[in-house]
């Protein structure tokens, strides 16, 4: 068996083991990279570390150790807190809301920002007969939305990845790509499920005469470390998006300062590190790395283009992205598919900016599914008195849906037009 059809068997291994077992994908795919590398490629420690992705590491660390700090002080409720005051008794406006927050905190670096406003929004649902399912997917869907900013962890590891392999690549596309096509998915469910109330079932939270943001955590009045940290937040923004500078050792300095500014208040930040994604994301490149090396990238790239039309093999790599997500990490699933991608954007048959979009969409949209990290988060904070069972079947049609037709439509709008 030559190097390469074995190094990219181990991958698939490494998706189902991941997929059926409790096991991080990084960890095997470290221990994948030594195996296939060392033992089977003849290479050097320094060789098989050559694909160690550094500085999304550093990325990784400094914009979830700044929203770490965000959390723990509390900006992060009072953003919460504002924008549903913002709507005051209008209940038909809330999901619209926590789309916005959703996708406002994922854009800042909160990667698990779906775990944040879920248990809100659907204790909001639950008091106000919101359809659980609509107001549960309009948090995910928000969260999808604003994933790809340039200084959220999503948005800083494709574009690095787009960076490093000299292809042309924008930024502002990648952000506003999923952004439009999860607002225009948003509307649909809001035609579609807006309007449905719920009984209230026993024991559930009723309708009662309380205010609408009872259910919010909030704070009476703004703190120093709070308008410290938006200002904070502001900065990061202006010194990556105007003046280019490192996201990663930017977020490590902004949030010095405040660590400085309140050293007890702040010292749990370093708990919200995102330490799995780190070692998810490092596990899974350190073996991309390997599979570059053996020549795989080069032999799936080929056999890609091999078939000869285009626009069909950037359609079969939408899907296939967009399949395996659904219950594989979207993270680990876009770290894999960009660099097999890559080779095959070079010959310039496809627009790079148009494809990088349309695989980004591709690949995350699937998150509503149950099976993913997002859309669990949603089905385990279903209010109380919901039928769980019902629920989540729910879910799974809603997410076979998405799975069945995200790809495609992403395909379509932003590959098809040749964009980029």
């Amino acid at each position: 068996m030559s190097p390469e059809v074995l190094s990219l068997l181990v991958l698939l291994g490494i998706l189902v083991i991941a997929t059926l077992l409790p096991i991080d994908m990084g960890v095997l795919g470290f221990g994948a990279a030594f195996l296939v590398g060392a033992v089977v490629l003849g290479l050097s420690t320094d060789e098989v570390l050559a694909g160690f992705p550094a500085d999304l590491v550093v990325t990784l660390i400094g914009i979830t150790y700044l929203f770490g700090i965000a959390q723990v002080n509390g900006t992060v409720d009072l953003l919460v807190a504002g924008a549903v005051r913002a709507v005051g008794g209008r209940v038909a406006l809330v999901p619209w809301v926590m789309f916005a927050v959703s996708a406002v905190l994922i854009g800042i670096g909160a990667l698990f920002a779906v775990a944040i406003v879920a248990p809100i929004a659907l204790r909001f649902a639950a008091r106000h007969r919101i359809d659980p399912l609509y107001m549960g997917m309009m948090v995910v869907h928000g969260a999808l939305g604003g994933a790809f900013t340039p200084i959220s962890v999503y948005g800083s590891f494709v574009n690095g990845l787009v960076r490093d392999s000299d292809l042309a690549g924008s930024p502002l596309a990648l952000a506003l790509a999923p952004l439009g096509f999860n607002l225009a998915i948003a509307a649909a469910l809001t035609v579609w499920l807006g309007r449905r109330r719920v009984p209230v079932a026993v024991g559930a939270p009723g309708a009662a005469a309380e205010p609408e943001t009872d259910a919010v955590p909030g704070a009476s009045r703004v703190t120093l470390v709070q308008a410290a940290t938006v200002a904070g937040i502001l900065l990061l923004a202006v010194l990556t998006v105007v003046w280019q500078v490192d996201v990663g050792f930017a977020s490590l300095l902004i949030g010095a300062g405040l660590a400085l500014l309140d050293p007890k208040g702040t010292r749990r930040a370093v708990d919200s590190v995102a330490w799995s994604t780190v070692l998810l994301i490092a596990g899974v490149l350190t073996y991309v790395g390997v599979l570059q090396a053996a020549g795989t990238i080069d032999l799936v790239s080929d056999g890609i283009a091999g078939l000869g039309v285009p626009l069909l093999a950037a359609l079969l790599i939408c899907y296939l992205g967009g399949i395996a997500s659904a219950f594989a990490s979207s993270v680990a699933m876009l770290g894999v598919m960009v660099p097999l991608a890559l080779p095959f954007l070079q010959q310039g048959d496809i627009g790079p900016v148009g494809f990088v979009a349309a695989l980004a969409v591709a690949t995350t949209v699937v998150d509503v599914s149950p099976f993913s990290t997002n859309g669990a988060l949603v089905l385990a904070n279903a209010p109380a008195g919901t039928d769980r069972d019902r629920f989540y079947k729910r879910m799974l049609g809603y997410a076979g849906t998405v799975t069945a037709l995200g790809p495609l439509l992403a395909w379509a709008v932003f590959v098809l037009p040749g964009w980029g």
